[in-house]
Parts: C-alpha cells; structure tokens; sequence
C-alpha cells in the first residue's frame, strides 16, 4: 500500500498542483458533472480501439482522488490537462502514467542494480496499455551543489573545454585541464568552488568603541576576559582610543597581525591579529560541532566570498592564461549566454566545426527558451523553479531519442507572454520529432496549441478526479466545462483606479541587472511588477521591499518545518482544535498533540514509519500501531460532536469550516478558504505542499494584520482560469482594508486589474534593469511599446 493511500492514510494525498478552489459556489454545475463518461467525440474517447498502439491506455485509474478513470492519450502528440488546482491533473500524469513507466524501466535492470534505486509502487489503476520511456520535465529546483552551474548542467561547458582545448593558445592541455572540477584545472586555493570562507569584520567589533568600552563582539573576548588583557596590554595601540579613530598601522596590527611574543607585565605571552585568532579558532573546526554562543557567531561572521586567487573563475593560473580573440575561457563563461552564442559565430575552425555546431544549437535553444540572460557560470542552486525546467527542457531538445513521453508541470511558470510563445515553439518541436509531449498547465495560451486536451474536476479533492471533458480545443470550448467557459474570459481594465495614499520611494537601485533604478511604488493600492523573465523584478522587489519595516512577503519559499508540520500546526489552528476536545471530555490539551502526551508510541505521532535501508532508498510505511492515525488509542477514544481528533485532522479546511462555525478555529478557517486553500487537508505535511500551496498559506497567516505592505510573488502559479478572478478579489479585499499589495506577476489578468503597473525592461539581463514604463494599465495599453504593452493590448482587445 502507498503511504498516505488507503484505509491507513492519516492524511489525505492531494497532488502536487492543488493550489486553488472551486469558484464560489462549490462544485461545477451538476450537468457539467457526468463522472467518467468524457464529453465530446474526441479520438481517445472510442475505447473499442484497445489493440491500437497509437494511444496511451488508461483504464480505472484510482490514483490519489481519481476515480477509477478510463481515457485513450493519443501517442506523437501535444495532450495539455487541465482543470481546477486539485481535481487530479498530476495524479493521472505523474502518479500514474510517467509513475508507471517508469517502475518498469527501472524493472529492466538487474536485482543487484535495483538495490540501488528507489523502490516504486505500482500506481493504483487497473490497466495502463503502450506505454513509452518517460521524461519527467518539473520544476524542482537542480539542488544546491556549488560545483553544478547551468554550463555542467547542459554540458555547454564541456563542448566549450573542447573548443578551447583545440583552439586557445597557449596550449595548456585537453579538456580536462579547463574543468574546475579537476586537480588539473581547478583553482588550488578555492578548490574549484570559487569562493573561500572569510571572517566579516563588521561582526567582530564595533568601530564606535575603544577595547575599553567592549569593542570586541566576539565570544570570550569580553572586557578583562584573558584575550582581552593581551590584546589591550599588546602595546601596539591604546585600548582607550575608539576604533574608528585607529591609524592604518595600528588596524592593520589589530586586525591581521600575525602571532608574535609580547610581555604583559611579567611574563611573556603570544599576541595574534583578531582576525587571525578568530580565523584559527572558528574556519579550523566544524561549524556543526560547534553550540551556543560560538555556533550563533559563527553563522553570523564566517561568510563564503569570492575567492582572491582566481577571482571566483574557479580555474587556476594557467587555465586563465590560455584565450581564444583575447578571451578566456572564464570569461566566454561568465558571458550572457547570448553573448556567447554571437561569439562563437565568428570561430570558423574545421578542426572543431561539429563542436561549434552542437554548442551553438545548445545555446541558441537557451535563447529562444527565454535563457539568454543566464551565464554558464549561474550555479545551478540559484535557478527558479521555472529557470530550472526550462535548463532542463533545452537538454532533451537535441537528444537523438524519438517516441519518448515527454511530461511538463505547467511550463509557463514565470513566463512572460512574449517567452509563452516561444516556450510553445519548443514543445511543438519536441512533438515534431516523434514524442508525446504531455503537458499539466492552467494557461490559455498554451491550452490553445494542444492537440488533444483532457480535462479533469470538477471541483478539487474529492470533488475532482473524475473525467469531465477529452478531445479537440472547440470541442472544450463547446463542452460546458468550467475550463471550457473560462477559456476565452478576459478580465477588463479597472474602470476607476484607486489613489495612492503616499508612495514609496526606490532610489538608485543597482542590485544585479538594475541600472540605478528610481522608482516609486504608490501605497493603498494594488500594484503590479511586470517584465520579460530577468528582467530585474525580483531584484527590484526583494532586494529595495522586502525587509522594510510593516513588510510581509509571501512567496513560494519552502516552510521551514518538519514531517509533522502541517495547515494546522502552521496557522496556529490546532490550539483552538486541542481546547476544544479537552473541555468537552475534560482532559489536559496536551493530549490531543500528534507531537505530544496523545501521540503513538510506535511511530512518534508521524502516522508513518520511516526505515532508513542504508544505500538503498528510505521506505515508508503506514504505522500498524495505529494504522496512520498518528494517536494512541485512548485519545482515538475522546470524541468532539462524533469525531476524534484524527478525523478532525483528515478532514478537508471546508468541511472543517462546517465542523468549528464559530470561534477562533473560524476565523483562521476562513482566512485558508478566502486564500483558495479550501480543499487543503488540516493535517497535511507541508512538505507535501507545491510552491503555490505555500505562498497562499503564508498569506493566510499575515491576513489578519492590517495597514501592512504584501509582497506577493507569482500568485497565479497552479492558479485554473476561474481562480485567477478570486484571487483578483482577494487582493483586492487586501487592498481596501488599508493595506498594500505589490504583486511580481505576469499574467495578464492580474496587469488589467492593478491599479498600477511598473513595467521592467526593456530586455532580460544586461538588456534590462530599467523601469520602461509607471503608470496605470490603462495608459501603458494606450500609449506603451514595451513587450509587456504589446501583449496587454492584446488581451485587453479581446475581452
């Protein structure tokens, strides 16, 4: 059985994607309802065919909410799911079709090789007929390494060590001698990292103080503690004498002097630098042996910063040396990747023309994919979510393989519509080469390419996961469906803009790409970032917004918590819930904790039991002592008005809106229901939550706070058609209470809302940083000629 799945789940499986609600109103109208009977005469719906090989097979698929669904997936074709966040799109795609794949190419290999892989479970559905290789293309991010940079990540880099390895002069070796991640190439003093841990001055001392006055910062160095008495009877400055006011010399020879005898008093003993002490005693150990006072310290004053030998290039001395037209081969990295790619256009060398070719393809596809602004040097931990899929699509873009399944998770993620265009191109190029391209995406524009959509709700949780529409785009227009009648709605501009009740001001904002940006953002309304991807929205926002005094930022950053943290425990829900079943069976709170007094022995209160199988993959499985419920059996026993606490924690936020009418449970109930959070199990793990998820959860918990600034970033993301207009209404609440919403969006619904548009361009990279147009949606429709103008005027022309 699959953790979570089943009778033993103590927490409901929703798929990664549900981010949304249904409108309000509930479910979608009964007649637009048929359960698994799909409407219209689309090809997949004729399942007489069962012996065709040009149709993925799926038959009783009961995966998560699904319900026991049968469909036909045409093969060598773009098929786009759609649907409300949480009616099943990724249950089918990703836990079943591309799950099952691939469990069996992983069943190809020897046991012994199995060892080594993960265990998969099969998904739960009865039949899956003409499968082929799954590629799964998603938005996790490419991991923290330090020494994987987008250039390792497509192999640009190892096609460039190549070119240089022919062509630089002077000759330093093969490719290998050019790779920082080889004893022949990397920097000896770095390593290859780029970056060596250094000390922070500013946490060390206070420059408005003398020694007297405790101007040392540093654990143990306290006045007339025993460092201190040397170092202030040294001779080499006077300890009355305020820092700030220190001569070069005596800096020098108090910050980095390095151990030499002094005599204090009687005896002699050995004087050391501050930055010298402090270097030997904190960079020489393990920051994670380390407690208290020193481990606080030293996460505050030991910093990674770039390292002064090679200058962050990586590469040592002799790599450096070696340049192809005055260029080397740190510096064609560190390079935008369009700019690289109009470099190599010059070379025209025999000796590496196949070479050329194939890292002048790799490059351009980054460009046309909306890349462009990214080096090869970027390290691949930095990338977005949407950055991310895209580096990863533009590897299969070249791949020599033909009839493989492609599967995206809503690829327009932080696209601009100028890059949904091309984004479109690149999918429709994977399909023309023999691949069946299966695509999860909310987005009009993309929905309208698909040859083939298939759409699941009606609503989410268990409302959804039945099949409510399969087959060609009009047939969807046609069908009744909520995607159907939203997939021509537009959202028109504000009739009248709300004004601003101050503003405020950014002035000379270089951080990044930003070219000495001046700028203001007007209070009291809703205003919306826009701009091509990279072109310093974030930048702006997070680096000059964020961190100012009444600012809440809501963004789709993981929750810092553990397995056991969920809805409940984050929003401070539990407290209320836990009052509330010990004055009705009068016992203690604490009972009702998963984390506490009432949680099962057996598995800690987690509901599962995770076995740790050395170099094999961790395993999870349903607790027997209590079957998942997370509780002993005597809190299990305790009921509130029929239900016990592990109910209560199963139950979706809506229906326990029904369950707790009144109090403080309400209160936060419905700030999750006003947020789109309805169908959201209470007792969830958050680290089952998508990005989106998080975002809006985070916004539930600040929401009660008024006369505050709200930095929301991408809200839309997993966003259906429909609950884009209630996030509209949402914000707009926000707004009218008296707070402030500044919003780093680019759906287009959302600019024809604002009642302000900063608009950043003109181009990504170093082609950007600069505001190209402030004002209201209505004037940038007018009178703007930016991309984001362009694409604005259009939608608002077709509303």
């Amino acid at each position: 059985m699959n953790p979570g799945h089943g009778s033993g789940a103590s927490t409901p499986q929703v798929s990664p994607e549900g981010n949304g609600r249904l409108p309000e109103g509930g479910a979608a109208p009964a007649h637009h309802d048929d359960g698994a009977r799909p409407r219209g005469g689309a090809r997949g719906t004729d399942h007489t065919a069962a012996d065709s090989h040009d149709h993925i097979q799926v038959r009783g698929a009961r995966e998560n909410n699904l319900t026991g669904i049968s469909l036909d997936i045409p093969k060598r074709r773009l098929s786009v799911f759609t649907g409300v966040s949480g009616s099943g799109k990724s249950s089918l795609v990703f836990d079943t079709i591309a799950a099952e794949s691939r469990r069996l190419i992983n069943e190809t290999y020897t046991a012994f090789i199995q060892g080594f892989m993960p265990s998969l479970n099969r998904p739960d559905v009865d039949a899956l007929h003409n499968l082929s290789a799954a590629i799964i293309v998603d938005q996790e991010r490419m991991g923290a390494n330090a020494r994987s940079t987008v250039g390792t990540a497509t192999d640009t880099y190892t096609m460039l060590r190549i070119v240089f390895s022919r062509l630089a002069t002077p000759y330093v070796g093969p490719a290998f001698a050019f790779s920082f991640n080889t004893p022949q190439g990397m920097c000896p003093a770095c390593e290859g990292l780029g970056k060596v841990t250094d000390i922070d001055t500013g946490e060390l001392v206070d420059r408005e103080l003398s020694l007297n006055e405790g101007a040392i910062k540093v654990p143990g160095f306290g006045v007339d503690t025993w460092y201190w008495q040397i170092m202030a009877n040294s001779g080499f400055y006077d300890p009355a004498v305020k820092l700030k006011d220190f001569t070069a010399q005596q800096w020098e020879d108090f910050l980095h002097k390095p151990a030499v005898k002094v005599r204090v008093g009687s005896n002699n003993f050995t004087y050391e630098g501050l930055v010298v002490k402090v270097r030997r005693q904190y960079l020489g150990k393990d920051r994670e042996s380390m407690k208290g006072q020193a481990r606080e310290f030293a996460d505050r004053a030991v910093k990674l910063v770039g390292c002064p030998d090679c200058g962050g290039t990586r590469l040592n001395e002799a790599v450096r040396s070696a340049k192809i037209d005055g260029l080397t081969i740190a510096d064609c990295s560190a390079m935008q990747i369009n700019d690289l790619a109009e470099f190599l256009r010059k070379i025209h060398t025999p000796a590496v023309g196949p070479v050329i070719q194939g890292l002048q393809s790799t490059l351009d596809s980054l460009v046309e994919i909306g890349l462009g602004y990214l080096s090869l040097d970027r390290e691949s931990g930095t990338l977005s979510g949407g950055e991310a899929q895209r580096v990863k699509m533009v590897r299969h873009l070249n791949s020599s393989l033909t009839d493989v399944t492609y599967v995206f998770d809503e690829p327009t993620a932080g696209l601009h519509p100028h890059d949904i265009q091309r984004m479109n191109g690149l999918l429709l190029q994977l399909r023309d080469k023999g691949n069946t391209v299966l695509v999860v995406e909310h987005k009009p524009e993309m929905i309208e390419i698909a040859d083939h959509v298939v759409d699941l709700g009606p609503g989410a949780g268990a409302a959804g996961g039945r099949l409510c529409y399969t087959g060609d785009l009009e047939g969807l227009r046609a069908s009744g469906t909520l995607t159907g009648r939203y997939l021509d709605h537009r959202v028109g501009l504000r009739e009248g803009f709300r004004a601003p009740s101050g503003h405020l001001p950014i002035r000379g904002a270089t951080l990044h790409n930003l070219r000495g940006v001046d700028v203001d953002i007007p209070l009291g309304v809703l205003t919306v970032v826009t701009g091509v991807a990279g072109s310093g929205k974030s930048s702006l926002i997070h680096g000059y917004v964020a961190g100012r005094e009444g600012v809440v930022v809501a963004d789709q950053s993981p929750i810092r918590g553990s397995r056991r943290s969920n809805p409940a425990t984050y929003t401070g829900l539990l407290d209320p819930i836990r009052t509330a079943f010990a004055k009705a069976n009068k016992v203690k709170p604490a009972l009702f904790s998963a984390n506490s007094e009432g949680a099962c022995p057996a598995c800690k209160g987690i509901g599962l039991i995770y076995t740790d199988l050395a170099m094999m993959a961790g395993v999870a499985t349903v607790c027997e002592e209590c079957e998942g419920r997370r509780f002993t059996p005597e809190v299990l026993s305790y009921t509130l008005r029929g239900k016990n606490i592990s109910e209560v924690l199963e139950m979706p936020v809506a229906e326990a809106a029904e369950f707790f009418p009144t109090g403080p449970a309400q209160a936060v109930l419905d700030r999750l229901s006003s947020v789109g959070l309805g169908y959201l199990g209470l007792g969830q793990p958050l680290t089952t939550l998508s990005g989106g998820e998080r975002q809006r959860l985070k916004l539930a918990v600040n929401m009660a706070r008024n006369g505050t600034t709200y930095v929301l970033d991408e809200p839309t993301t997993g966003l259906h058609l429909a609950d884009v207009d209630h996030l509209l209404g949402l914000l707009d609440r926000l707004v009218d209470t008296g707070n402030t919403v500044i919003v780093i969006e680019h759906h287009q619904a959302v600019m024809a809302h604002a009642d302000w548009i900063i608009d950043l361009g003109p181009g990504a990279g170093h082609d950007g940083g600069q505001v190209v147009f402030s004002g209201t949606p209505a004037d940038l429709v007018d009178a703007g000629t930016s991309l984001t103008a362009i694409h604005l005027r259009d939608y608002v022309d077709r509303s």
